[in-house]
Order: structure tokens, then C-alpha cells, then sequence
């Protein structure tokens, strides 16, 4: 059988001295760099020549370069150096996260593919599972503040005591989905005193007061009472609710633009430009590593 060869730290280390030291072309530079001693650079090119049996490194009172030898170890090494320091990254971070290899993460309405994909970017790099958990349209805060969830994507403001905000979605228009047969389902756009002819749906459940009213407004600017005589408990009911052409929902650009029915109208409300937006939400205190990383990557996605 044969053997497999060892790793040593040490030979770790001088291949590491060596490909930082092709990059700065200066023992100094490559000394400070990895935060050892010149003469520990020496030393450490020195064993590594000594270890593949060629010269690697000419080193002149006036310039550092690497000999053909040198160039070539460098190309075939490198790209493995590479990837090995990229599994020993996620080697860490996955230790960083502890046994706890999920997330439970609460949702109002649709989850767009933009979110969904950083859901599989943190399974496919950190090896952690999302499982998302329906959360009732108007109730967006119990089942996190219930310790139901480790978090919520959900609608702001959020004033809660208890609950933070780690990470903000952009911020979205709205539009006022009506059915085709609505007095106002031809309009190009609403203003906000218009709205006062839409009987709004407002979302059924156990959110604060601040919360509903910024949802689903109870008046136009100048005071004019807008309708609500029905409520809505998912985003399906009520768009079903609005294609009966007797009330009208305010929802956010994304889920206007991902809707395929014939049987409503989606029309922009002047006033509500940037009023929809989205916020990852959990309870107060010290936010566990496998929420950190997801922060992480949606920030990377969407960076502010």
C-alpha cells in the first residue's frame, strides 16, 4: 500500500513565505506582511529550496527575483495554496457556527429569488440550512418575539422592544393592486388623495397599531378618511380580495412585478415611492454565528 505523504506546518509556512515573497520582491515587505523577522524569511525560502532540491530565490544587494524554478513553483503551487486556504476559511467559519447547523427564518408574503439565493449560498459555503417559516401577513412579530424563529424578513418600521433590525432590504414603491373591472384599474398612477376612492384592504392580525397604520394608511394628507371595510391574512387573500374589483391592497414593486394574474391591475401611487421596505429582524442580544454569516452574504448581495 502506499503511503500518503504528510502535510508538515512547516512546509505550509515556507510555501506561504515563498508566494508572498514572489508577490512584494522584498524580504522586508514579505517579512512584515506575515509579521515574522527578515532573517525568518530567509530561513524559511532556505529550507523550502532545500526541501524540492533547487534554487528558488536570486537575491542580489540590489533586487530580489525568482529563478525560472522559482516561477514555475510558484504557478504549479500556488493555485493549490489557494485552495487550500479557502477550505481552511470555511473550515473555521463552519467551527465558528458550532453544532447548530440551521436557521429558522420567519417571512411575510413572497420570498423573492434574490433572498432564496443567498439561502443557498449560505448552505452551499457554510454548510448551514434556512427553513422558512410562514408568518401570518398582519402578525409579523410574535412568532419571532415567541422565540418561534430565529429571525423574520419582514415589513417595517419595527418598534418593538426586544427586537432588532440587522440588516435592511431597498427600499420599494408602491402600487395599489385593483381588480380589471375597478373604477381606477385604467389609471397610470393614484395620488395619495385618490386613495380615498380605493376601499384598502388592511392586514389581519396581532401588529401594533404604528405597524398597521403604516401598512395600509386610515387617511389621505389633506385628512379625507380612506376606506377599509375588509382585511386580509395572506398576500394570496388579498390579492383574490382585490380581483373582486371592490377593494384595492398596497404591496411593494417585487411582488407587482412577479405576479402573472390577468384578472388584476397594478397601479403606482404617487407619495408611496420607497414606502415598502423589507428588514431582517431577531431579538435583541448577541446575534449567533450562523445569522451573522447570513447577514454577511446579504450584504454582500445588496450592499448599502
Amino acid at each position: 500500500m502506499n503511503s500518503v505523504p504528510s502535510l508538515h506546518p512547516a512546509h505550509v509556512q515556507q510555501v506561504e513565505c515563498l508566494l508572498v515573497l514572489a508577490d512584494e520582491l522584498h524580504f522586508g515587505r514579505t517579512a512584515d506582511r506575515l509579521g515574522v523577522s527578515q532573517s525568518r524569511v530567509s530561513q524559511l525560502v532556505r529550507a523550502l529550496e532545500s526541501g524540492v532540491g533547487v534554487r528558488l530565490v536570486e537575491r542580489t544587494s540590489r533586487r530580489v527575483a525568482l529563478t525560472p524554478a522559482g516561477r514555475r513553483f510558484v504557478t504549479d503551487v500556488g493555485p493549490a495554496h489557494r485552495a487550500l486556504a479557502r477550505q481552511l476559511s470555511r473550515a473555521r467559519e463552519r467551527a465558528a457556527c458550532g453544532a447548530r447547523t440551521e436557521l429558522r427564518v420567519g417571512f411575510t408574503g413572497m420570498v423573492y429569488e434574490e433572498i432564496t439565493a443567498s439561502f443557498n449560498a449560505l448552505h452551499a459555503r457554510h454548510g448551514i440550512d434556512v427553513h422558512v417559516d410562514d408568518v401570518p401577513l398582519g402578525t409579523p412579530f410574535v412568532a419571532l418575539l415567541a422565540g418561534e424563529v430565529d429571525a423574520a424578513i419582514v415589513e417595517l418600521p419595527v418598534h418593538e422592544r426586544g427586537l432588532t433590525v440587522d440588516f435592511l432590504f431597498p427600499a420599494q414603491d408602491e402600487l395599489v393592486a385593483l381588480g380589471v373591472g375597478h373604477p381606477l384599474a385604467a389609471r397610470t398612477h393614484l395620488g395619495l388623495e385618490e386613495l380615498a376612492g380605493v376601499d384598502l384592504l388592511h392586514r389581519t392580525g396581532q401588529a401594533p397599531a404604528y405597524w398597521t397604520a403604516a401598512r395600509t394608511p386610515a387617511a389621505t394628507p389633506s385628512g379625507v378618511a380612506i376606506p377599509s371595510a375588509a382585511g386580509a391574512s395572506t398576500l394570496a387573500h388579498g390579492l383574490a380580495l382585490a380581483a373582486s374589483g371592490r377593494y384595492g391592497m398596497l404591496v411593494c414593486r417585487p411582488v407587482a412585478e412577479r405576479q402573472t394574474r390577468t384578472d388584476l391591475r397594478f397601479v403606482p401611487v404617487r407619495g408611496r415611492e420607497g414606502a415598502s421596505r423589507l428588514g431582517l429582524v431577531r431579538r435583541a442580544g448577541p446575534v449567533s454565528p450562523p445569522l451573522a454569516v447570513l447577514v454577511e452574504l446579504l450584504r454582500s448581495t445588496w450592499p448599502s
